[in-house]
């Protein structure tokens, strides 16, 4: 004899976690990166712990509410971060430059993070205008920066910079509408599903 179990979803939306933690370092990281500040420990903080480990514990329970595209947006995205800070950090822990990555070479992990992104974001056309406008502006972000590696154009990596802005606070706004859209249980703030 057979029987079905339903086991009713306990967990919270990690998704406003995931969105928040992506948008806070990818806003802070592009002031940056716009000419506001220099590089220094707050991005690097920002990285590793909010960009990095808060993007991966949001995508380990992506991976319990089986969404396979939250998972591996927040899982990638976050190990990005802790990438990106070692690619900056390992250099300064050996006494010569041998580990010192060149622009060429990061140039090209950028193009690669922008070629992921791009297959990323074709999957949120049938998601909703809110994740369309973050991911489209992360694509152009990612080749952006690499297009400022291999150039070395400050014009090209200011300009990177003011998309990254827009693109980061797109997902703070994402974030924000989830949880108020909860809390409130109806539409405050719009994200535009695709019907």
């Amino acid at each position: 004899m057979e029987q079905t179990i339903s086991i009713k979803d306990q967990f919270a939306n990690p998704a406003p976690l995931g969105l928040l933690s992506f948008g806070l370092t990818t806003v802070l990281l592009n002031f940056h990166n716009a000419g506001l500040y220099g590089l220094d420990a707050m991005i690097i903080g920002m990285g590793l712990f909010i960009g990095g480990l808060a993007q991966i514990i949001a995508g380990i329970l992506e991976f319990k509410k089986n969404n396979t595209f939250g998972m591996t947006a927040f899982v990638a995205y976050g190990f990005f971060w802790i990438s990106l800070c070692a690619i900056w950090l390992i250099p300064n822990m050996f006494s010569d430059s041998k580990f010192a990555s060149t622009a060429t070479s990061v140039g090209y992990y950028l193009v690669m993070w922008g070629i992921f992104s791009s297959f990323m974001f074709v999957g949120t056309l049938k998601l909703n205008r809110m994740l369309q406008l973050a991911f489209g502006t992360l694509v152009a972000l990612f080749f952006l920066l690499a297009a400022a590696k291999f150039t070395g154009s400050h014009i090209i990596e200011r300009i990177a910079g003011i998309d990254g802005i827009i693109c980061g606070s797109i997902a703070i706004y994402g974030a924000m509408a989830q949880v108020i859209n909860e809390v409130y249980k109806k539409v405050i703030l719009p994200i535009g599903p695709v019907k």
